[in-house]
């Protein structure tokens, strides 16, 4: 068993399943930082690294994560036991379109989620299954995770979720159409100069109409190396 440590003295995650650890993960968690709450979902948790970055960053907070895929939730469960969290992270296996059986309704004042980013059957095919249930919507839609999403958050709670910007006017009418209105969204690209790969989004179940756009978030600066704001994220600072 490989295990990875996300900064020093920092959070850990097992190696397995083929699910790597992404930057979109670690990105969202930190745009959720914001949020206050006692209590967080985060539909579709694969290996559970937002679940497990979300109770890491705030003592006080319980969080339960759904994962449909068998393996994935088991290395999650054994993440939150290494890091000493498994007293605040509790793991479901199961299917997020079945939330209604799931979870408790309005329970949740921050749900999180990482979705497939691309339709069933579009672009190149994943390796492996378990890859492709993460990568495409074979099992779950925006829909499905906007509803599920409505469901669990309490009025007045925060969704937090990011997706490729390609989406973002599907993924902003999904979340409206749910009664998450939009209220917080960041850009986040590679460099200054380059287009954006990833969009951050916030919304709040029952919120009045209004968006805060943020500046981008860079990663890198001309020379290529980490900018400011990353250092901090992944505690990097010299």
């Amino acid at each position: 068993m490989i295990v990875d440590e996300l900064w020093p003295n920092g959070p850990k995650f097992i190696r397995g399943g083929g699910f790597p650890l992404g930057t979109d993960a670690v990105l969202l968690a930190a745009f959720a930082g914001s949020v206050r709450a006692h209590r967080a979902c985060d539909l579709g948790c694969g290996t559970g690294v937002i679940a497990l970055l979300l109770a890491w960053n705030s003592p006080s907070l319980t969080v339960d994560g759904i994962e449909i895929q068998a393996g994935a939730a088991e290395t999650a469960r054994m993440n939150a036991e290494i890091n000493g969290l498994s007293d605040r992270m509790n793991v479901i296996t199961g299917d997020l379109r079945e939330y209604r059986s799931l979870l408790p309704a309005g329970e949740y004042g921050l749900v999180a989620a990482n979705p497939p980013y691309f339709p069933s059957g579009s672009g190149k095919q994943a390796a492996t299954d378990e890859l492709a249930t993460a990568r495409d919507e074979r099992s779950c839609t925006l829909t499905n995770v906007c509803e599920a999403a409505a469901y669990l958050t309490k009025w007045g709670g925060r969704f937090v979720m990011v997706h490729r910007p390609e989406r973002l006017s599907e993924a902003m009418c999904a979340m409206s159409a749910c009664g998450l209105e939009p209220k917080r969204l960041r850009m986040v690209q590679y460099s200054a100069s380059s287009a954006p790969n990833l969009v951050l989004i916030e919304a709040r179940r029952g919120g009045k109409p209004g968006l805060d756009i943020l500046p981008p978030l860079v990663m890198t600066d001309g020379s290529g190396a980490d900018t400011e704001e990353i250092k901090r994220i992944y505690h990097r600072e010299a």
